[in-house]
């Protein structure tokens, strides 16, 4: 299709004096910028900034109170997605949006599919597979068009959304952290499709907690604050610590350094645990007052061994013991009875309940600590909700709110305090930063050695192996489903967890 692109020094996307209120909440307030036709604008902000909230407005989801917004120098007011998208506007969310049994042709086409015959229900397959492979050529993606979208890798997925983004006449996409979920190779070969989109005159609005993505191929960049905006500025003249200082509002902290804890006595053993044909032999022990990291590539059953231990995935064979007691753990009652709390990867599935409160959500796992028969102490309860929510920095004007509403920084906590709320002795963190900004990653780290301190057992799963050297006291490295090495965190380098993850199996001897 034809693009159609305004003069390059004239704007694609004007923001001026946006502003928008839910109930009790100023999301966004005076917010002004302006995106350039092949311009890669970041948009950063920390959970709770206001960036989601804007992005819906740009998509349609939500109406603007406030302010003006001007798309191809014609002001617009988008009362749906589906308008946003015939604008010229599309949204690629971190979550993605392929249907996964269909091929790439399928999903690029997907709604818009051409006719043998106009009028008539009789798809020209010969004809989208060809104009899907003409999509993918402009970015020398080497995907079959005729494979299936749920057998490509998720940088692959996301190039997929872009093409299909660009079949549509994007002149503008909206990237919604789509790295979250990617290992580095991923990332790379996202970063270089979005360096494509630029030379070909697409502008890309990039929204992502990992900074470090942001300087190499951002042109603008735009910080929000508590649903203002802070400045915007050339990424060329500042630096990552100015960035993190716009976003927070106070310097750059030392980064986070782990504080020696002593481990104490055995509390988790597993032998020789095989799970659904992924998980095949898996021993190791935790011990109290240690942090215990899983790391490895996409895949390698990291996700898969947490939801074991927690009782949602049934054990094929093997044994646990809790306490150097045999433990039979057939659900999450079970593993919770047992002391083991589980941090989702998937906290918006399966983490929380999205139409509760934040306060009801905090004492969903813990409300036997405050029943009396059937019925329910709500003074005690309500201690205990400010008691958490105290101690991890959550804001009391948010307790009241649905969790549907609050950021993934706040959610992630709401999470935290639930399970801290049962005293589990056993914490298990999978994936416990993704999408969640910089100063709230720090606050998850404090806490997760604050909680070792306290004699907890700590079970991080993360494919993030920066983060993983970071926090760990011992790390386990998986690969398809194996244990394939164990170093203690002086012998672990990324370079050494890379390659036995890679099965090259390095020695660190």
């Amino acid at each position: 299709m034809q693009r159609r692109v305004t003069p390059n020094n004239v704007p694609l996307l004007t923001i001026h004096d946006v502003g928008k209120q839910f109930p009790g909440v100023q999301a966004l307030q005076g917010v002004s910028f302006a995106v350039l036709p092949g311009e890669v604008h970041a948009l950063l902000g920390a959970n709770g900034a206001g960036k989601s909230t804007l992005i819906k407005i740009l998509a349609g989801y939500y109406h603007h109170d406030a302010g003006q917004i001007f798309f191809k120098q014609r002001e617009v007011w988008f009362d749906s997605p589906a308008e946003a998208q015939r604008a010229g506007i599309s949204v690629l969310y971190q979550e993605g949006s392929l249907v996964p049994h269909l091929t790439v042709a399928q999903n690029i086409y997907l709604g818009n599919e051409p006719r043998r015959i106009p009028g008539l229900p009789i798809i020209d397959h010969a004809r989208m597979s060809e104009g899907a492979q003409a999509l993918l050529d402009r970015f020398n993606l080497p995907i079959d068009p005729e494979a299936l979208a749920g057998e490509l890798s998720r940088a692959e997925q996301k190039m997929v959304e872009v093409a299909r983004a660009l079949h549509l006449s994007a002149d503008l996409i909206i990237m919604d952290e789509p790295t979250a979920t990617m290992n580095m190779r991923e990332v790379s070969d996202l970063l270089a499709a979005i360096r494509a989109l630029r030379a070909q005159g697409v502008a890309v609005m990039y929204v992502s907690h990992r900074l470090e993505e942001i300087l190499p191929i951002g042109d603008q960049v735009t910080v929000l604050r508590d649903g203002r905006k802070v400045a915007t500025v050339p990424l060329a003249e500042t630096s990552l610590d100015a960035l993190v200082e716009m976003i927070s509002g106070y310097p750059l902290r030392e980064p986070f350094l782990k504080t020696p804890a002593a481990p104490g006595a055995e509390i988790l053993r597993v032998d020789y645990l095989k799970c659904q044909g992924v998980l095949s032999d898996i021993s190791f022990s935790l011990y109290a007052g240690e942090v215990l990291g899983f790391t490895g590539l996409t895949g390698s059953g990291g996700t898969m061994l947490a939801q074991a231990l927690f009782g949602v995935s049934p054990i094929d064979a093997g044994t646990i013991a809790i306490d150097q007691r045999p433990a039979s753990i057939r659900s999450p009652q079970d593993a919770i009875a047992c002391g083991i709390g589980l941090l989702t990867e998937r906290r918006l599935e399966q983490g929380l309940v999205l139409n509760m409160s934040a306060h009801d959500n905090m004492t969903l796992a813990a409300l036997a600590l405050v029943q009396h028969g059937p019925l329910i102490d709500h003074n005690a309860e309500h201690a205990l909700v400010l008691q958490y929510a105290t101690r991890l920095g959550l804001r009391r004007e948010r307790l009241d709110q649905k969790a549907l509403y609050l950021s993934s920084g706040t959610q992630q906590k709401l999470v935290l305090a639930k399970w801290l709320a049962t005293h589990s002795r056993v914490l298990i963190f999978d994936e416990p930063t993704q999408g969640v900004d910089v100063s709230a990653r720090a606050e998850i780290y404090r806490l997760i050695d604050e909680l070792a301190h306290q004699g907890v057992g700590i079970i991080v799963i993360s494919s993030n192996m920066t983060e993983i050297l970071g926090i760990c006291d011992r790390i386990m490295v998986l690969r398809q489903g194996r244990l394939v090495a164990e170093l203690p965190r002086e012998h672990a380098t990324q370079s050494v967890l890379l390659a036995h993850a890679a099965g090259r199996g390095l020695s660190y001897g």
